[in-house]
């Protein structure tokens, strides 16, 4: 909240909607280990914040543009209200071929797209699915978030062998 419990604009958290080269001051490059991981079709957690700060989590699937990751969605889902009251969000993911083998960022909406082709979102479902997305509409969007915090790391030592139930 700013000043009398009136939520910030986008502009005051640093929300841009629209052309992102003037957003770059804070945003960092994905190391490898987290671009790969990204890359590949592994379930990612993405964290937002409610509009009482407490986190609000969900699995999603996310492409990569460059630098930035996207995540599309209905923009009348919780997550898209979310992302746009308050841009930070954290995004975890894990190799699903070796559970030991994650990585985590951490970052902020830098731009909201419209999505209502499923431009963003098919190449993103053709990645996970082999076909493209389904669901096309007008509420269509699609999020692209900026690293600010990333990192991966590797448990090289354990095997994942779960015991049989």
């Amino acid at each position: 909240m700013c000043g009398w419990g009136i939520p910030p604009s986008p502009s005051q958290l640093g929300l841009i909607v629209g052309n992102t080269s003037d957003v770059a001051a804070g945003t960092k490059d994905l190391p490898p280990e987290v671009r790969s991981l990204l890359d590949a079709p592994n379930y990612v957690h993405l964290t937002t914040l409610r509009v009482d700060g407490s986190p609000r989590s969900w699995v999603v699937w996310v492409g990569l543009e460059g630098e930035r990751i996207l995540v599309c969605t209905d923009d009348q889902t919780w997550k898209a209200k979310d992302m746009r009251r308050d841009p930070r969000v954290s995004l975890s993911v894990v190799d699903l071929a070796d559970p030991y083998r994650m990585a985590a960022v951490q970052g902020r909406v830098v731009e909201v797209r419209p999505d209502t082709d499923c431009r963003h979102m098919d190449p993103i479902a053709i990645k996970y699915t082999s076909e493209p997305f389904p669901y096309h509409g007008p509420s269509r969007v699609c999020f692209v978030i900026a690293a600010t915090e990333a990192g991966g790391r590797s448990l090289e030592w354990l095997t994942h062998r779960p015991a049989a139930r």
